[in-house]
């Protein structure tokens, strides 16, 4: 790793921890109501959906409503998807006059952006028209972004409430995320990426002569729009099979950059909206370092074993064994593994270069980070409330430790909490291992498999893993257009998200119901050293041993064969 990567490493921390504060500050305005600088614009916009839908955004729902009003919406739209998937050939905007998408292909692809996940079993510009990508899936990217920031800004108020009853109102924080918040900052983002050649267009697509005289066709399209909510809602869904290592969706190293830094800006400035609703800043920052060490040592970790490569290589006298492999010339190996390690992280999935290509261990990282509920500052709202799973964990565990009753912001974690936290982290691993064994075992599942041995076993882990952790990333040696595959992973982005949402919104209502105490000598602060330690050993033990043999089945065995000098034939 040369200094260059450092700095590089750095500059992206530096830039993410000073966007921090001003946007969470804005989160905060946006979220309570207030006026900001776009309200003279868009409190109009706002006021006319609440009357056109006949809301009242002052209502204060119970969990339970807010849970319900969330779950319909999100029916109606699987259906939407659904049905501009299955109509495309009769829809406008098709120039390339692409064909009705399959009953199977479309339920997933409507269950995949609906959830956040933003799977694709297909490749976009082959498959879908530009009114699918952008009437389909682009208006998704948006309402799933909103909706998870929604649910970690509900639990949010739950903790900063001194008493009450409701968490917030699911349309309100709906139309504002998406309004205040993902649309102003997707047009800054779209037009930077459109400086560096990112094509935003609905021109036909070109056929062009090679060199060698053959004939070509270039497709052509609304990338940049589509391009920066990805990143910026965290969704991944390229516009492109290849999605970021595509010339026209990530053409430059700047473009890069900028992908990146987008990923985490959302996610990084809601956990200083939590230590500023909850009136313990020290405590949001605390968690932000949390995230910000395993973020760095998963980089750090991935980036080194993609230049140490494959051994193999070095015996055989090879002057350099860095792994280059399904990586992208213009941006090399640590701007690879970096974004790697950034969509994994986050529940972006979009990928700059092919992770199937990767050393076992260098892709280890990005497997054991989406195993980790993608809390390394995460989704847009899902990182947050996940990581709020593993804080009041830590805090209970802290409290069995002291023998007292654990308390979290000075509100009591009593069993019924517990129970919801558990809940989550059961069914994930439940869907993660269920559905593993299920691919490992069956035929139509093993059909799917393009390697043998340990690589084919991680191919099947980490598709099952991304699905229920909805990421939407994969080892692309899997072809899983089946309906055996599209099936299954669409009901393993089912349970992610709504298995993991509706208990937080339930843990909220449960928080925003206790009163207050104040914090005694037996109270464990949540603010320090210790803290970020403690709820570092509780991620690790939680999050990562859970998983550790799937992984010593797949990756970790191809490790060792790797430096044994086995193959797989």
């Amino acid at each position: 790793m040369s200094l260059r990567d450092l700095l590089q490493l750095f500059l992206l921390v530096v830039i993410l921890f000073l966007s921090t504060k001003p946007l969470g500050l804005y989160l905060e305005k946006v979220y309570d109501g207030d006026k900001t600088f776009l309200s003279f614009v868009l409190r109009p916009v706002e006021k006319f959906i609440y009357r056109l839908l006949k809301i009242d955004p002052c209502e204060d729902q119970y969990w339970a409503k807010y849970a319900i009003d969330l779950l319909i919406f999100s029916a109606v739209s699987l259906v939407f998807t659904y049905a501009v998937l299955r109509l495309q050939p009769f829809l406008p905007l098709n120039p390339a006059h692409q064909g009705v998408v399959t009953p199977h292909l479309s339920f997933n692809t409507a269950m995949s952006f609906v959830t956040n996940t933003d799977w694709q079993s297909y490749g976009g510009e082959s498959t879908l028209s530009y009114f699918s990508q952008m009437v389909g899936l682009t208006f998704q990217n948006f309402v799933s972004a909103s909706m998870g920031m929604g649910v970690a800004v509900a639990l949010i108020r739950s903790l900063a409430k001194k008493e009450g009853q409701g968490i917030g109102n699911f349309w309100a924080d709906l139309i504002r995320g998406t309004l205040y918040v993902l649309l102003p900052l997707c047009v800054v983002i779209a037009i930077i990426l459109i400086s560096q050649g990112v094509i935003q267009n609905f021109l036909p697509y070109q056929e062009i002569t090679t060199l060698e005289g053959a004939k070509q066709t270039i497709a052509q399209g609304p990338v940049a729009s589509q391009s920066a909510i990805q990143m910026l809602g965290t969704n991944g869904g390229g516009f492109f099979s290849s999605n970021s290592a595509h010339p026209y969706e990530n053409p430059t190293p700047l473009s890069n950059f900028i992908q990146m830094l987008s990923i985490f800006l959302i996610p990084s400035a809601l956990v200083y909206l939590l230590g500023k609703k909850v009136g313990n800043l020290k405590h949001g920052w605390a968690v932000w370092s949390a995230m910000l060490i395993v973020f760095l040592a998963g980089a750090l970790i991935c980036s080194h074993f993609e230049y140490q490569g494959n051994p193999i290589y070095q015996k055989l006298g090879c002057v350099s064994s860095s792994n280059l492999e399904g990586k992208e010339a213009r941006f090399g190996i640590f701007n690879s593994a970096l974004f790697a390690t950034v969509t994994t992280d986050a529940s972006c999935g979009a990928v700059n270069s092919m992770h199937d290509s990767y050393t076992p261990f260098g892709g280890l990282v990005p497997l054991v980070n989406i195993m980790l509920g993608e809390v390394i500052f995460g989704g847009v709202g899902s990182g947050l409330y996940g990581m709020l799973m593993y804080v009041i964990l830590t805090v209970f565990i802290a409290g069995l430790m002291v023998g007292r009753t654990p308390e979290y912001l000075g509100k009591k974690i009593e069993g019924r909490e517990v129970k919801y936290v558990m809940f989550s982290l059961i069914v994930m691993a439940l869907s993660i291992l269920g559905f593993t064994a299920w691919g490992s075992l069956d035929a139509a599942g093993v059909a799917g498999v393009g390697n043998p041995g340990g690589h084919g076993f991680s191919e099947i882990l980490y598709a099952f893993t991304s699905a229920t952790g909805n990421n939407g990333s994969a080892l692309a040696g899997l072809s899983t257009n089946t309906p055996f595959w599209n099936l299954t992973l669409a009901f393993a982005m089912f349970f992610g998200r709504f298995f993991m949402m509706i208990p937080m919104l339930a843990l909220a209502g449960s928080m925003v119901k206790k009163r207050v105490h104040p914090g005694g000598e037996g109270t464990f602060p949540v603010d320090g050293p210790l803290f970020v330690g403690l709820l570092l050993g509780v991620i690790i033990l939680v999050g990562a041993l859970t998983f550790f043999p799937a992984l010593s089945l797949g990756p970790i065995a191809e490790h060792f064969d790797m430096l044994q000098g086995h193959s797989y034939k």
